[in-house]
């Protein structure tokens, strides 16, 4: 079995874990919430001058720095002023998991409210890919997911994903790779935060800062189809992910809840207006569980459903939570169940999830430190 390294990292001071959600009007505005004009409004009205907002971009996102007092060409009183008000981290690393062969690192982050938030970051020998938060929490409560057990705490802001990208992508340097894909898949629902998530995807693709591609960045959902629709609209050409795992409304209601919302046959229709209007292929993620969802049956129902459009399969066999009943099939049972759907003429990938023995799984780690605070208490 791999080994884990652990760090427990110095939480601040000022929170603990479960503190009191604090109302929207009120939470901390960060460096990483402003996208470039606002950051140029605010030193204007600090009286500095415009072009200051390229140099802390740089500084920010070029360089990753960690505090205001590393950006030693702009002046100490805007460094000060900003440092007073707007703080460069708003998040701290409480926690960090790591396989032994390092290529898999599962951060756990204390927001500035006292609220538990993960990151993945997972090496491949092509790519470097960070799957990052959203939500404190998650109001779809699918039956398999460790996120949704304790419900909706409260939406991230848009710097609190943000630093979990820059974060990354530092990391990755320090171990000489560089981040090169992005995954909106860890806790949390993208399309609940609407407003939010897109103003994360404007600071990290400016390229007057981070310069993440957009096509690098894949936002997954489990069917809002108004925010489906929407996204189709915007200029950003993200890449979308349905997280479908069954093919029948029957068996889907009992997985995704929000089925009774947004049925089978009305998601794939969104899906479908999705292609149309962008071009892009969409991938449906579909978490195999045994004796669940992975019968021959069921397979064929999923090819019947899938087949002819643009689309992608990922199978993703069940990652095991403590608390949840489900187990894993088998490895034949897994690629049969890939087969079947491959008959189709559907691209199918088995993908198995990286860091099962560090608790990488949305939510696990965050539940793992809830209860030895708990019990520590």
């Amino acid at each position: 079995m791999t080994d884990i390294i652990e760090t427990n990292l110095p939480t601040s001071a000022a929170v603990s874990p479960g503190s009191r959600v604090v109302p929207r009007r009120k939470r901390l505005t960060g460096f990483h919430d402003l996208p470039f004009d606002e950051l140029k409004e605010r030193l204007v009205e600090m009286g500095a001058p415009a072009y200051r907002a390229q140099q802390m971009f740089d500084w920010a996102y070029g360089k990753l720095v960690t505090s205001y007092d590393e950006m030693t060409n702009v002046p100490a009183p805007i460094r000060e002023g900003f440092g007073e008000t707007t703080p460069l981290q708003t998040m701290k690393l409480v926690r960090e998991l790591v396989t032994d062969n390092g290529d898999t690192y599962k951060l756990l982050y204390q927001t500035f409210d006292g609220q538990l938030v993960e990151t993945v970051l997972m090496l491949y020998p092509d790519r470097a890919t960070v799957c990052v938060s959203c939500q404190v929490g998650c109001a779809v409560e699918c039956a398999f997911c460790a996120t949704g057990l304790g419900g909706l705490t409260r939406n991230l802001t848009a710097g609190e994903i943000v630093q979990q990208t820059v974060d990354a992508t530092r990391r990755a340097r320090q171990l000489d790779r560089q981040l090169t894909n992005l995954v909106m898949m860890g806790m949390g629902e993208p399309l609940q935060n609407y407003a939010e998530t897109m103003k994360f995807i404007n600071i990290i693709h400016d390229p007057r800062g981070l310069n993440f591609g957009a096509r690098r960045i894949t936002i997954s959902t489990s069917g809002i189809i108004p925010r489906i629709d929407a996204l189709a609209d915007e200029p950003y050409q993200v890449n979308l992910a349905v997280s479908l795992h069954a093919p029948n409304d029957e068996l889907r209601s009992r997985l995704v809840p929000i089925n009774g919302r947004y049925p089978v046959e009305d998601l794939l229709a969104a899906c479908d207006r999705f292609t149309q209007k962008t071009g892009r292929r969409i991938s449906f993620e579909y978490a195999l569980m045994n004796g669940i969802n992975n019968s021959d049956e069921i397979a064929r129902e999923l090819g019947q459903l899938l087949r002819g459009r643009l689309c992608h399969v990922n199978v993703i066999p069940f990652n095991p939570v403590d608390v949840l009943k489900f187990e894993r099939p088998n490895a034949e049972m897994i690629e049969r169940f890939a087969e079947i759907v491959r008959e189709y003429g559907i691209p199918t990938t088995v993908r198995y999830s990286r860091g099962v023995e560090i608790a990488a799984a949305c939510g696990q780690l965050r539940a793992r430190h809830q209860q030895m605070e708990k019990a520590a208490s």
